[in-house]
């Protein structure tokens, strides 16, 4: 997903508490090639995504005073599968939550927010009843009231809440601008939240050498652009204008995630329908920056809607 972060969250889980892999999935039940790769000039197709289990032992669980303190089941894939078999992928992962009679399922995803690349991200939450709010109220989390979460992290809590298992997502904010470039301090975010919710043995010098790389890349870029699009160069902060244009300028060398895509278009069908539900589309296009590329589709919404009041 964006900014890499759910999966760079279960690595992160994986290789800091040395978890050890117990099971796969088969990749090719889910997965099916679309595209080739090409080294030396030579074409081959890609390897399918590898989907694993591991398992993590907290031996200290009994020393630890926080009540959550537990083993983890951590499952990680470097892809998400077709949507179309997402249901059956889900439900394999599941079985294996039930042998082991996993107690609540956590997903991660990234939250893409109007903020600088050098901010501390706030971490959002979103669970599957209402005592897990009120315990996580607990712990500095930001409350997602409303909105929809795209994809697998999503659909996988959704889908788990009806099988009776509760649970809960925590969503690590990245600047809109950054969308496609790996994301370490959301993770860092996510993870330190992880880390007292559940009473986790976690350190993060390897993680904070990655958030000061990405950081300095990003900056680098930002510098680029900033001479690139005439801003003036001076000793002092940039203003909240010119952050603008360099925001501007980086989305547009990023792609509109598919989920963000899919999200419009839904937008659009609800206001051929219901000419109120504009304001809600343009605010999204404005969040995004693609408005002035969908700028003659949303002005025929209001065509169509004066040409049905006639």
């Amino acid at each position: 997903g964006m900014g890499d972060v759910a999966l760079k969250c279960a690595n992160y889980l994986v290789e800091n508490l040395k978890a050890e892999v117990f099971a796969s999935m088969n990749s090719a039940d889910y997965f099916y090639p679309i595209s080739s790769i090409i080294k030396k000039g030579i074409l081959s197709t890609k390897d399918l995504p590898g989907n694993y289990f591991y398992y993590w032992k907290n031996l200290k669980a009994a020393e630890q005073r926080n009540n959550n303190a537990c083993d983890l089941i951590i499952f990680t894939s470097n892809a998400q599968p077709d949507m179309s078999r997402a249901e059956d992928y889900v439900e394999n992962i599941l079985e294996i939550a039930r042998l082991y009679k996993v107690k609540s399922v956590v997903s991660f995803a990234a939250m893409p927010a109007p903020i600088d690349h050098t901010q501390v991200p706030d971490v959002w939450y979103a669970a599957t009843n209402k005592e897990l709010l009120k315990n996580l109220d607990n712990f500095g989390l930001k409350l997602m009231n409303e909105g929809d979460i795209s994809g697998l992290n999503g659909l996988f809590l959704g889908l788990a809440k009806k099988s009776g298992f509760p649970g809960y997502c925590l969503l690590g904010e990245i600047p809109i601008y950054t969308i496609q470039i790996e994301n370490p301090r959301a993770v860092s975010s996510i993870l330190n939240k992880l880390k007292l919710i559940l009473g986790l043995p976690l350190e993060f010098k390897t993680l904070e050498k990655q958030v000061e790389f990405i950081e300095a890349e990003i900056s680098k870029l930002v510098e680029y652009l900033k001479e690139g699009i005439a801003l003036p160069v001076d000793s002092g902060p940039i203003s909240e204008a010119e952050i603008e244009k360099i925001k501007k300028a980086l989305i547009q060398l990023t792609h509109l995630p598919q989920s963000i895509k899919e999200k419009i278009e839904k937008l659009f069908d609800l206001a051929k329908k219901d000419i109120g539900k504009a304001n809600e589309l343009k605010q999204e296009l404005d969040n995004w920056s693609v408005y002035k590329e969908y700028e003659d589709r949303f002005l025929d919404l209001f065509k169509k809607s004066k040409d049905k009041g006639n």
